[in-house]
């Protein structure tokens, strides 16, 4: 039987691996100047390779210093941001009010406005409030963009539960917490999931914002950033850049897959 859809032209095929190749190529050689013998420079071909290097990043207290910073970071701003994302998206889809529109796009404002603009912003206000950096500024500067990652992906789920089930729910006698836990929550876990692991992914490795709200403290990525201009043990920085890849790619995967039927994943163009 003869299929429908036609193949795709060849040179549409080329296009389309060479796009690809331009964008992961680079992530290609994090992991082979990770293996790297060279120590102090970025040579290609490398001379030769080895697992030292490994060792060394393990046994690197200020890298598990780092890490340890971003993780608590990343936990932290997530589970606030399943609460405020979770409770805008409710309200927002499920009630009509004057301004709802003007607050769904002050929502969704911080991850569209660069980065900068943020740290600017949220620097600006910790230091006109006398409030000093610390590990709780990181967290609320991270918490901006990760409300909005969960906001987005709450608030498409919310639109597609019908009115009518919370109806049911109520005139069954269900309470609001009852309607909340066995109505609402069924259909909406998967995005709020997906939501969740995406903000982590986007707070584990910023950057921008972290700069203007970290003062003297350091996350995993700006540790990276340090690192790079130092000409020692280049390859360590390279098998940090390794893990923090396959940490921020493994949640971003299950998101995908989470969420795929519905096209329900955003904000993860951050």
């Amino acid at each position: 039987m003869r299929s429908d859809r036609s193949s795709a032209p060849m040179s549409l095929k080329i296009t389309a691996a060479a796009g690809l190749l331009f964008m992961h190529l680079p992530i290609l050689l994090i992991f082979v100047y990770a293996f790297t013998t060279e120590e102090k420079s970025y040579q290609f071909p490398p001379p030769g390779f080895t697992l030292n290097w490994l060792a060394v990043a393990w046994n690197r207290p200020d890298v598990w210093a780092a890490l340890s910073l971003s993780v608590r970071v990343a936990s932290i701003a997530t589970a606030v941001a399943l609460v405020l994302g979770t409770l805008c998206a409710a309200a927002v889809s499920q009630t009509r009010f004057f301004g709802r529109e003007a607050i769904s796009l002050l929502v969704i404002l911080p991850i569209a406005l660069p980065g900068i603009i943020t740290g600017i912003a949220l620097r600006s206000a910790f230091s006109f409030a006398d409030i000093p950096f610390s590990f709780w500024t990181i967290v609320l500067g991270h918490a901006t963009f990760c409300v909005v990652v969960v906001y987005n992906n709450a608030v498409a789920r919310f639109r597609r539960i019908s009115g009518s089930m919370i109806e049911a729910s109520m005139d069954l006698g269900a309470d609001g917490f009852q309607t909340f836990r066995y109505v609402i929550l069924p259909n909406i876990g998967t995005a709020l999931l997906a939501g969740g692991m995406l903000a982590f992914a986007l707070s584990f490795d910023e950057v921008i914002v972290t700069t203007f709200t970290a003062g003297q403290q350091q996350t995993l990525p700006i540790w990276m950033l340090e690192e790079l201009v130092r000409p020692r043990q280049r390859p360590v920085t390279n098998v940090v850049a390794m893990v923090v890849v396959l940490v921020t790619f493994l949640p971003i995967l299950a998101a995908y897959y989470l969420t795929r039927e519905g096209d329900q994943i955003a904000g993860a163009g951050k």
